[in-house]
């Protein structure tokens, strides 16, 4: 076999392949109608219940990423520091907390000694 015709098999056979098989694949994979209609009638009922809260989660994710890339640091680093924020914001609210449970105990044991 000569040159020519093998050069053109390996070109034929690339060409089919990079079209044929995206081509392939989009007309075997089904619809997300289809898919829905597959769907379990409980798993149905809940995925049109969470589907606006799953978007919104979605829609406030893709806003937060926009936010942290107008920072001139890392998305990664700007989404650790505002983790860590928060997680100071959490402990910052339970020790208070715990400090309001401790006066709030102190007055009673106050109130107890005080009346007997």
């Amino acid at each position: 076999m000569s040159r020519a015709g093998l050069w053109f098999k390996v070109i034929a056979g690339g060409i089919a392949i990079s079209i044929g098989g995206p081509a392939l694949v989009q007309a075997l994979r089904p619809s997300d109608e289809e898919l829905v209609k597959r769907y379990n009638p409980d798993l149905r009922k809940r995925s049109e219940e969470q589907g606006d809260k799953k978007a919104q989660e979605f829609d406030d994710y893709v806003m937060k990423l926009k936010e942290w890339s107008k920072s001139d640091k890392s998305i990664w680093v700007a989404a650790q520091e505002e983790l860590d924020a928060k997680r100071a914001q959490a402990e910052a609210q339970r020790v208070r907390a715990k400090a309001e449970t401790q006066a709030q105990r102190e007055e009673m044991r106050k109130e107890m000694l005080g009346e007997k």
